[in-house]
């Protein structure tokens, strides 16, 4: 069955761009909220989003609209995040959407993420309404963003809605342009009842609650749920439709969004992306979906109190049911005992779910420096990737190490151009490309390494262009390299933590570097500590951390020398056996110097 009056669509955009403002518009403008119930960003219900002013979920919600000639709309909108970091959430939204609108600042006009966005939204075959924001800037340039949303698009002027979301000015053109061009709800294939989950969450009185599109079939409450990718079964307690708070229906239908209460507390048992059905009506095969989504950037998380373990378990398997893109296994380290091996888009991502894992669960936690997985050929033939600094095997059994490689999209004022190229040539990128998308804007393309750009590239690259510059970035496939694993001993132990990958050039000074940030961060004890990097058996570099010293001739008014080095002496002998029976303990900051070592 076809509904002509529903509209589904979600608002994509690079990062800042106004779409969380717009989303708060049609909220008021179609008054789904009320005056009292309105503030700022109204669907960036975390802290951590109101706080950063970005969105880290894609927040689905329905509104009512009556067009001007009086027929009555049902939209289901899902704002979307702009960050690189977060593009698994807009292909997600995507795949539930039949359009999106195309949200571009007028004074900033297309940038990195714009241009992803946009290949996505093409990709899943979505009608793609261009929009200019921000038009009452003053130092807004709508025309100069109007010829790039052309050159990107290949779209007419006219279908170009110009509006500002702060103001309110022209929203009615984004009603009508929804209305006329996102096409309604595709006809239903089959009887047989699908629904994609492109999302869930977790109640702690309700258990685990999918958010679903549902395009075939219906789903109501009393049937029982079924899964592909899953072999579970439960009773469905309660559907309903996204407002801002969850409101139950009778049933939903081809067409709609909401969400669907389970009986089902044990996360582990449901699979975003998976297709639902129901044994009343049960489908022969699953939706055509997007595919999970590789981590590209891992890091270990360890509890700062060994009795916490099974709580970050239990935490961590809650957040990936609200961020599908995080993945982890069990791990045990020599330094930091028993923890997790997380894996996460990118260091955006990794830097949000510690935050998250510490305010909402209230974990304690060390994290380890991040890292990209390695594929290793070894010389007896066999192939392991490798995704720990740690496990990399003894450099005389490794034939040859594959890295990852990326295709970097940089989009700047020309002004910028030397900077970058000096940037990205420092972390052994090769230039590609130039392209001129306007007289004072430049697209450059760079091939670099992953492992390169994890390490404050992002943040090194805003702040050598005042923040203009904009960063996308694809995989494109893995290359050798001449990389080495460089340890890092205190007091004459290996602290697998902090061990790293490092290009072979430039071992010995990210070696010294690091030392030196280690000196800085751990603190001094009653006896020396010897900090020292290492390649193998063979150590490169050392700095040392003084011992705290008692003056233990203090008491000594005259008298003989002898007295003197006799304390002295026996001072020493103390200092001596401390050093050998001594431990050290290593701050959180420590583990974080790794990060750091390019600040110098």
């Amino acid at each position: 069955m076809k509904n002509p009056k529903i509209r589904n669509f979600c608002i994509i955009a690079h990062i800042d761009h106004g779409k969380s403002t717009l989303a708060d518009r049609l909220l008021e403008s179609t008054g789904t909220l009320t005056k009292q119930q309105m503030q700022s960003q109204v669907l960036d219900d975390m802290d951590l989003e109101r706080e950063r002013g970005i969105t880290i979920k894609s927040h689905p919600i329905q509104m009512e609209y009556t067009h001007t000639n009086g027929d009555e709309y049902i939209f289901n909108l899902i704002d979307t995040p702009g960050h690189v970091d977060f593009t698994y959430e807009v292909s997600r939204s995507l795949a539930a959407c039949e359009g999106a609108l195309l949200l571009v600042d007028a004074a900033q006009g297309v940038e990195a993420q714009t241009v992803s966005n946009a290949y996505l939204a093409i990709d899943a075959d979505l009608e793609i309404i261009p929009v200019i924001n921000k038009i009452d800037m003053p130092n807004a340039d709508p025309d100069s963003a109007a010829e790039q949303l052309i050159e990107l698009l290949g779209c007419d002027e006219e279908q170009i809605v110009q509006i500002s979301a702060k103001q309110g000015i022209n929203i009615q053109g984004i009603f009508d342009a929804v209305v006329d061009f996102v096409p309604p709800p595709r006809e239903s294939i089959t009887e047989k009842t699908r629904a994609l989950i492109f999302d869930s969450t977790f109640d702690q009185f309700r258990g685990v609650v999918p958010y679903v599109r549902v395009f075939d079939g219906f789903l109501e409450k009393g049937m029982t749920a079924e899964y592909f990718a899953k072999p579970g079964k439960h009773e469905i307690v309660e559907v309903g439709i996204l407002k801002l708070k969850k409101q139950p229906v009778e049933r939903l239908d081809a067409g709609q969004v909401g969400y669907v209460v389970i009986n089902l507390k044990e996360v582990s048992e449901i699979n975003v992306g998976d297709t639902m059905t129901v044994k009343e009506n049960k489908a022969d095969e699953a939706l055509p979906g997007y595919q999970p989504i590789k981590p590209m950037v891992f890091s270990g998380l360890y509890p700062i109190d060994s009795r916490d373990y099974e709580d970050l378990r239990v935490s961590l398997e809650k957040l990936k049911l609200n961020d599908a893109a995080l993945s982890f296994e069990p791990n045990t380290s020599t330094a930091l005992g028993f923890g997790f091996r997380c894996g996460f888009l990118g260091p955006l991502h990794m830097e949000i779910v510690q935050e998250r894992l510490e305010r909402e669960f209230n974990m304690n936690m060390i994290t380890t420096s991040p890292n990209v997985s390695y594929k290793v050929d070894m010389r007896n033939g066999d192939e392991i990737a490798v995704e720990n600094p740690s496990d990399m095997p003894v450099s005389g059994d490794i034939e040859t190490i594959w890295e990852p490689y990326i295709r970097a999209e940089i989009i700047t004022p020309a002004e910028y151009i030397g900077i970058i190229m000096k940037l990205c040539i420092a972390r052994r990128g090769t230039y590609e490309s130039t392209t001129y998308l306007t007289q004072s804007k430049v697209q450059l393309h760079f091939l670099m390494p992953l492992g390169e750009v994890i390490y404050e590239f992002f943040e090194k690259l805003k702040s050598t262009t005042r923040g203009y510059a904009s960063f996308d970035y694809e995989i494109v496939d893995n290359r050798p390299g001449a990389l080495q694993k460089l340890d890092i001993r205190i007091a004459g132990e290996i602290i697998d933590a902090l061990s790293i990958i490092v290009h072979k050039d430039n071992a010995y000074k990210q070696g010294s570097r690091l030392c030196k940030r280690l000196k800085k961060e751990i603190h001094r004890q009653q006896f020396e500590i010897a900090i020292q990097s290492a390649i193998g058996a063979k150590i490169i570099s050392r700095e040392t951390v003084k011992a705290l010293r008692k003056n233990v001739t203090a008491k000594c008014y005259g008298g003989d020398i002898s007295r003197k080095r006799k304390l002295l002496e026996k001072q020493k002998a103390g200092k001596k056996r401390m050093k050998q029976i001594g431990s050290v303990e290593l701050p959180q900051e420590a583990f974080l110097a790794v990060l750091k070592i390019d600040d110098e």
